[in-house]
């Protein structure tokens, strides 16, 4: 069911892509979503005799490592709430099925600052109340899982009515429809007793361990093990187990997780691991990669980016996507670049191994885009070192938070000192419209340029060096001083450069830096301070 619910929202991600309420073409929700379970379904695929416990325990798992924004983190959420609702359940029937959908959706309900009506949330709540209903009634769970889906599409259709936003984009919200989705694939396999195929080949993603691959010149630990350790008691010791294990690799994660220990290192010795490890409990999803023998044609020697022998006190891991903005946020001083963003946003795992990677007691974590921050924060709770995420949402942010760091100050000093950073920072971004639509009055054509300030776009046009000009005037005024444009891959130098010269003629009390960002999607990111 599992797997056929993975495979169904993998081959609808478009339809739920194209859902996204901005007409931007970073529209990643079904991309997310799907990814995230695409991850999990890989990881059911594997189990050898899977009871309902074990599926739920993997489901937990690998979404929580896989998830890829913030929808990504909601669902890991929910799988968490279900596999707590089924712990130690060889089968279940249809009433422990509700039971399990509702404590998933509460556990989501709890993961969000925030909740807000008409999103993912209320759809996964109705569907869940309206099983436990109708699971009083019928015994047979697929007829109850039919009847809350049933239910589900109706609230799913009602969503623009909640929220104006889908409304006025003529759009039923995207997360909603995906989690419909994943469920109808589950209930395929039901009543047909087959898994629906994925219409075409997954690409896997560019992921944190590809990228340190190609970074790393030499490889020091070759074995990539990874595992779960079912717990022969719940007093077994951990912390022992974790320091005799410390010593024979590094990149390593033990998280002590209720019945269940987590472990992942990279090591010479798979073999000692293990032996330690089977001390504690039962072992299950044993994987161990011979990072070398992957890696070996992948690995730049023009960059060397070992990991620290000894633990630093202080690093820096960003989030961000083109080599101009990477370079950028190098020379601030950031230990760690994860490559991604619009369209492409890392897993939980891919930052909790760029934060084992960089080997430090404090990893400040810049997610650099809104839909990045739940899965820092969710990387900061898995993780044993400690982890402060500052909450930028782009590439200007960082920078202001990056400069505002003072190495005498404490980590705590540091984090306040950077919020107070980034609050200062206007930030502009001009992209085009990737389909017709009306956004707060504005009709919207597929192709136009779009200026966005603060979330909001306030500007279209058809050139984007044109737009741009409209967008700063909109966003200095007289307390302005600093304007930063940084432009992005499909724009070139000499564009760049006369738009830099015009600026200054028009705006000569403010001091002006245009560089090249080499960003995809967005043809200039603009600071204003």
């Amino acid at each position: 069911m599992m797997i056929s619910g993975a495979n169904n929202l993998y081959n609808k991600r478009q339809t739920v892509d194209e859902l996204n309420v901005f007409p931007v073409p970073d529209g990643d929700t079904g991309t997310n979503m799907s990814m995230t379970v695409c991850a999990m379904a890989k990881a059911v695929a594997e189990l050898i005799s899977p009871s309902v416990s074990k599926v739920a325990d993997t489901l937990s798992y690998a979404t929580l490592r896989g998830a890829r924004g913030n929808s990504g983190v909601i669902l890991s959420q929910f799988f968490r709430g279900i596999a707590k609702s089924v712990k130690g359940k060889t089968e279940i029937d249809a009433k422990e099925l509700a039971d399990a959908l509702k404590k998933g959706s509460d556990a989501a309900y709890k993961a969000v600052m925030n909740p807000t009506e008409g999103t993912i949330l209320t759809v996964a709540r109705e569907i869940a109340q309206r099983a436990v209903l109708k699971s009083e009634e019928e015994s047979d769970v697929q007829v109850v899982l039919e009847k809350a889906l049933k239910h589900g599409a109706k609230v799913l259709a009602k969503t623009p009515e909640m929220l104006p936003a889908l409304k006025k984009a003529g759009v039923v919200d995207a997360g909603g429809q995906g989690w419909l989705f994943f469920l109808e694939g589950a209930l395929y396999y039901l009543q047909n007793q087959k898994e629906i195929e994925k219409s075409e080949q997954e690409t896997e993603p560019v992921n944190a361990e590809a990228q340190t691959a190609a970074e790393v010149a030499n490889i020091r630990f070759m074995y990539c093990t990874e595992f779960i350790i079912e717990k022969k008691n719940p007093n077994v010791n951990v912390l022992a187990f974790r320091e005799a294990i410390a010593e024979k690799g590094d990149s390593m994660l033990v998280i002590d997780d209720d019945d269940i220990v987590k472990v992942h290192i990279h090591t010479n010795h798979p073999g000692y691991v293990l032996e330690k490890a089977v001390q504690l409990g039962a072992m299950i999803n044993i994987k161990i990669d011979n990072m070398k023998h992957q890696h070996q044609n992948l690995i730049d020697k023009e960059e060397e980016k070992a990991i620290p022998k000894e633990k630093q006190e202080i690093a820096f891991v960003a989030v961000c996507a083109g080599d101009g903005i990477s370079g950028i946020l190098k020379e601030l001083g950031v230990n760690r670049i994860i490559e991604g963003g619009q369209t492409m946003n890392p897993s939980t795992e891919d930052i909790l191994k760029a934060v084992a990677q960089v080997n430090a007691k404090t990893v400040f974590v810049f997610p650099n885009n809104k839909n990045i921050i739940l899965a820092a924060n969710q990387a900061k709770e898995l993780c044993e070192d400690e982890i402060i995420v500052i909450p930028t949402r782009s590439l200007p942010e960082c920078v202001g938070a990056m400069l505002a760091y003072k190495g005498q100050k404490t980590p705590a000093d540091n984090e306040k000192a950077m919020l107070r950073a980034i609050e200062g920072i206007t930030v502009g971004q001009i992209t085009y419209a990737v389909r017709d639509t009306e956004v707060d009055g504005t009709v919207i054509s597929e192709g136009d340029i779009l200026g966005i300030c603060k979330g909001k776009i306030v500007q279209t046009g058809k050139e984007p060096e044109s737009v741009l000009k409209e967008l700063v005037t909109g966003m200095c005024d007289e307390d302005s001083e600093f304007l930063t444009v940084y432009y992005g891959q499909d724009v070139s130098k000499e564009t760049a450069e006369a738009l830099g010269e015009q600026l200054e003629e028009e705006y000569p009390e403010l001091e002006i830096t245009v560089q090249y960002g080499g960003q995809p999607l967005y043809y200039y990111i603009l600071s204003v301070e």
